[in-house]
């Protein structure tokens, strides 16, 4: 992909300026790409004073907040020289709406601003951005901070030892996707495999005890430091962009991103079913403790 060509914005329902709109906006000045603004909002609230008669006059306020909101980003945006359309869409289903509205409208990229749900709420009910990640069939760009209106650095996070992403062709998807965002911010791309070893032992013979060998743990580094480095290559990531650090991922992609002031992290979803759907993969619960922003390639 050369150049962006259309970009989604899902704007806040509640019409107030965020994160996610001055990024919508830099990328579709730097690639040429429409910008189709969508706000998927609940139906006006209906009220019954008295003898069943309805509150017309505040329904008619509710529509026109929402026309006037409509007026004003247009306006904004003609004068930015963003080649945009911007509509409100009333809805009690919002997550189908996106997906209609994706399929009909085709866009390169779907931008939103995370949603910071309460950890309590989110164990009983999925956030809609947890619901884009797994259903949305085009990259998903959720905002959470923006440094920079156009990223300036762009992290594309991989695990090349995973045999789902390796069978999925995903991480050379996560960064296909993001040497396309890099380029049309002129951005630097680099590349980050945080490795775990823990897994691999199953919890039977934990290092401290001894029970495994420095070497036996060597050999397991070094074999996934060269699927790494394969990956790498077979892109075109130079080495000082190479970036191969021990720990769990979401803490360790965390800590980097805020070490290296990335604007972006492209991290990859896959289908998950049963318990592992439940407990959400490491780019949802990364949207709650990575800074900056996350583009999910799916």
């Amino acid at each position: 992909m050369e150049q962006y060509q259309g970009l989604l914005l899902i704007a806040d329902c509640s019409l107030q300026p965020s994160a996610a709109l001055p990024r919508a906006v830099a990328l579709a000045k730097a690639s040429g790409a429409v910008l189709h603004v969508r706000v998927f909002a609940e139906p006006a609230p209906v009220v019954h004073l008295w003898e069943e008669k309805i509150d017309e006059a505040g329904y008619q306020r509710y529509a026109r907040r929402h026309r006037r909101w409509v007026a004003e980003q247009t306006r904004q945006l003609d004068d930015q020289g963003v080649q945009a359309t911007v509509e409100v869409l009333f809805t009690t289903h919002p997550l189908l709406d996106i997906l209609k509205t994706v399929e009909e409208l085709k866009p390169d990229l779907l931008i939103k601003d995370v949603t910071l749900e309460p950890q309590l709420k989110r164990v009983f009910v999925t956030p809609l951005d947890c619901h884009l990640l797994r259903e949305c069939p085009i990259p998903v760009h959720l905002v959470n901070q923006a440094r920079h209106g156009l990223p300036q650095r762009v992290l594309a996070a991989v695990d090349p030892f995973d045999p789902s992403t390796q069978a999925s062709h995903l991480n050379d998807s996560i960064i296909q996707a993001a040497s396309a965002l890099a380029r049309q911010c002129t951005a630097p791309l680099h590349l980050l495999y945080a490795y775990d070893l823990s897994p691999a032992f199953n919890g039977e013979a934990p290092l401290a005890s001894g029970g495994w060998g420095m070497d036996v743990v060597e050999e397991l580094r070094e074999s996934l430091h060269l699927a790494f480095v394969t990956l790498a290559q077979r892109h075109g990531i130079a080495p000082e962009r190479r970036h191969f650090v021990m720990g769990p991922p979401v803490p360790a992609i965390s800590e980097f991103v805020e070490q290296y002031q990335a604007d972006v992290v492209v991290m990859g979803t896959v289908h998950r079913t049963g318990l592992d759907r439940l407990i959400g993969s490491n780019t949802e619960r990364a949207l709650y403790s990575v800074p900056g922003s996350i583009l999910a390639v799916r």
